[in-house]
């Protein structure tokens, strides 16, 4: 299974491609603030490059539940200086993580060569022939709602089942707006219009969606259900994301998006040396 991204292209099965989360943002869950100028989001992107990330996905809107939208605008301020500079300082392949079409445009236009679409679960079709047309590499993630509204009560009646069947509805979509499949790669989405219940059933049921012939991104990182099973505080969090790439991995998912590489990479090394 190939999934081309651009000028690059990753054959699976493998060990999971580790993406290194970047947030040019004052307000995400996790880290909002520490990146938030160009320099210091630079500086950290490259640092998880040096720690074994294979592709940096740099963010400008928190997408945490509740987080205000960000316009156009500022969204294209944050995320292109740091995109045009990595382009210019790192071979790590380089995801813009937005809904924007327009920003997804210009960002590949400066160099990046992944989509990370939060916002699959959209009407229109302008994102996907946008990437159809540049072959970007497009990871569509499931979510119930905004991220303004996606906790509002999520429901589902069999939650493994109804992601499955919104990927397999999108994958024709996509088809219909000129993506070339080889480009798709999905995301559950754990966290996002999700309860604890179902970020659980989502995990535990990732087979479901690993054999799809697509490949899978699971971002579970410092996520909220974390701490409500632990009680631990976001900053605590690490070894129940490694616990969750220890089972992405061993589900065969494609790709993991996480804050801490270097842990994870040390993670994944010593599983795939018990397997």
């Amino acid at each position: 299974m190939i999934w081309r991204a651009g000028d690059r292209a990753w054959e699976f099965p493998r060990s999971p491609l580790i993406m290194g989360i970047v947030n040019v943002t004052p307000d995400s869950f996790s880290d909002g603030g520490q990146h938030a100028t160009s320099e210091a989001a630079v500086a950290h992107a490259l640092s998880l490059a040096a720690e074994g990330a294979d592709i940096l996905d740099i963010g400008g809107e928190s997408t945490r539940p509740g987080a205000p939208a960000v316009s156009e605008s500022e969204e294209l301020a944050r995320v292109i200086p740091v995109i045009e500079q990595l382009a210019g300082q790192t071979e790590t392949a380089l995801s813009i993580d937005t809904q924007k079409p327009v920003v997804a445009e210009a960002a590949i236009s400066a160099g990046a060569v992944i989509v990370n679409d939060i916002a699959a679960n959209r009407t229109e079709p302008q994102m996907w022939k946008i990437v159809a047309a540049t072959r970007a590499g497009y990871v569509a993630m499931h979510m119930q709602g905004t991220p303004q509204t996606m906790q509002d009560r999520p429901e589902y009646t069999e939650v493994v089942a109804e992601v499955r069947a919104f990927f397999e509805e999108r994958l024709e979509r996509f088809k219909k707006a000129g993506l070339n499949a080889e480009q798709v790669m999905f995301d559950p989405g754990i966290g996002f219009g999700k309860t604890v219940e179902h970020n659980l059933a989502l995990l535990t049921g990732l087979e479901r969606f690993t054999n799809m012939k697509r490949p899978l991104l699971v971002g579970a990182s410092r996520k909220s259900f974390i701490g409500r099973l632990t009680e631990a505080a976001v900053e605590d969090r690490l070894a129940g994301s490694l616990a969750c790439a220890c089972r992405a991995a061993e589900a065969g998912a494609a790709v993991l998006r996480v804050h801490d590489v270097k842990e994870t990479n040390q993670a994944l090394q010593t599983w795939n040396a018990i397997r």
